[in-house]
Formats: structure tokens, sequence, C-alpha cells
């Protein structure tokens, strides 16, 4: 691992993000990608005639003066020492987040994404929407969100929830990796709801094929019953105190992600702990 890339907004979320990334990249030798992104102006600023209205210049000074105060926050962050171990660079973009983030994964050839996200209200879901959850549906690079400071950062049990299916292949490397980056028990999980329900024989059957499979060791294995897979796997990582959560995304988008929606997407929003995730074919 090479480069992290942590985007900022500045808020509490994104700097409990930058801490969990600093930490990693300080074990493993990694530099960091600051990013901040200005949202550009609107572009009915402009008149039907192509002249600069007076709302299109004051729109034009508002802009420049979040560039200016994006730019002085960067470098605050660049020169803490608090992450002086560590290689900083920072990154200002203008225009739309989630494009300038997946610009800056292609260019500076990122190998994971630290993200912080905030709240759990119904306007802060629609704002998440539009930037992380976009990241966690179409990233096809690991991706880490963070709601608030863990309790630690010693990644020692890590929750794996699974549909076993030959398609998460890749995401079994990425779990056996981070587990054996920090030492950590795999708990894999697989949740009971009343839409597909398995006896626990014939899953915990699955699952000891699925783990031989897939060469993992160093694991439990977990049935838990619950009314959503997402509510499932949220509930099992707080009834084992877990550090860490892991599952693969889909990436679905339209009118399918509009219809049910993504196991991945609504963890994201509503886990508190750290959640892992990496888009799978």
């Amino acid at each position: 691992m090479k480069n992290i890339l942590v985007p900022t907004d500045f808020s509490t979320a994104a700097s409990n993000a930058m801490d969990v990334a600093f930490d990693i990249a300080k074990r493993r030798g990694a530099g960091i990608v600051l990013l901040h992104v200005v949202e550009e102006a609107e572009s009915e600023s402009y008149n039907i005639s192509g002249e600069v209205t007076e709302e299109s210049g004051e729109n034009r000074l508002f802009t420049f003066k979040l560039l200016e105060k994006g730019r002085k926050k960067l470098t605050e962050f660049i020169n803490n020492p608090a992450y002086e171990e560590v290689e900083v660079v920072g990154e200002l973009r203008l225009g739309n987040a989630f494009h300038g983030i997946t610009s800056i994964i292609a260019e500076q050839n990122v190998d994971l994404v630290v993200m912080g996200v905030r709240g759990h209200s119904a306007a802060e879901e629609i704002i998440l929407g539009s930037t992380t959850e976009k990241v966690v549906r179409r990233c096809k690079k690991p991706v880490l969100t963070v709601h608030q400071k863990p309790l630690t950062l010693d990644f020692k049990n890590i929750v794996y929830a699974t549909s076993m299916d030959e398609s998460e292949s890749e995401f079994v490397t990425l779990v056996k990796e981070t587990q054996k980056f920090y030492d950590a028990v795999v708990h894999l999980v697989r949740i009971n709801t009343a839409g597909n329900f398995r006896s626990d024989f014939e899953a915990k059957a699955a699952m000891a094929d699925f783990i031989k499979a897939q060469g993992l060791v160093n694991c439990t294995v977990n049935v838990f019953n619950a009314y959503s897979e997402e509510e499932g796997i949220i509930y099992f990582a707080d009834s084992i105190n877990a550090d860490l959560i892991a599952l693969a995304t889909h990436g679905r988008s339209g009118f399918i992600q509009a219809w049910g929606g993504s196991i991945a997407e609504d963890v994201v929003t509503h886990a508190r702990r750290p959640v892992l995730t990496r888009r799978i074919k």
C-alpha cells in the first residue's frame, strides 16, 4: 500500500477519518492524499447572453473565498506536527465532490479511500447519498468509512458479513490481508431474515465450506436473526463489540439500487463502527 486518499470537509467526522488513515499509513509506510473539493458555482450565474451578472460576480467571490479557506485548512493539516511521521499531500479541487474523488484515485494511484460519515437524519442521509454512498457503490478501490472516533485503532475483531457467493473471492483476499495486518479474528456472520432464512445447521455447514474454499483461518462461524440484513450486521457487530465491519457491495445503481437499495450503503450510513467495503462484480 502506497497511497491513502482522505476526502475532507474539515468536519469532526473527516478528522476522525484522517486519524484512522494516519495510523494505517504509519504502520504500512504509506502516504496520505488529503482532498478538499469546493462545489462550483451554479451554471445559472450566467445570463442568456453570456454576460456576467451581479449574482454571478457574488458567486465567484464566494467560491474564491471558499477556495482560500480550503487552501488554508489543508495547509494547517499538512503542517500539523501530529501527522509529521507520514507524508501528507494536499489537493484542492473545484467542482463535483464525487468526480474530484474519482479523479484523484486515478491520478494518484490510490490504494485505499478513508472517508468520514456524518449524521443519521433524513437530511444528512440525502447529503451522504451524493458523496460517501456513491463512492462506496462505484469505487473500485477499498473504502473504509468512519462515523466517530474508534475506541481502538487496532482492529482485532472483524465482522465479515458474507453471502458466501463465489463472486466474493476478491473481497475475501482484502479481508485476509486486513486480518493479517491487524493479527485479528474474523467473525463470519450470515444474517437470517424472514425472507431469506436458513437453519443454523444448513447455514453453518455452508459457511464451513466457504471457509475451506477461501482459505480463511482464525475465524468464527455465526448465524444471527434480524428483521433486515443491515440491521442484523450492525446488531451482531454491537453484540461482540467488533472493531471493524467488512462487507462487499455489488455496486447497484439506477432503478435496481433505488428499488432494492444496498445493504453495504445502509450499513455505512447507520453503523457507528468503521466499515470496510469494496465493489465486486
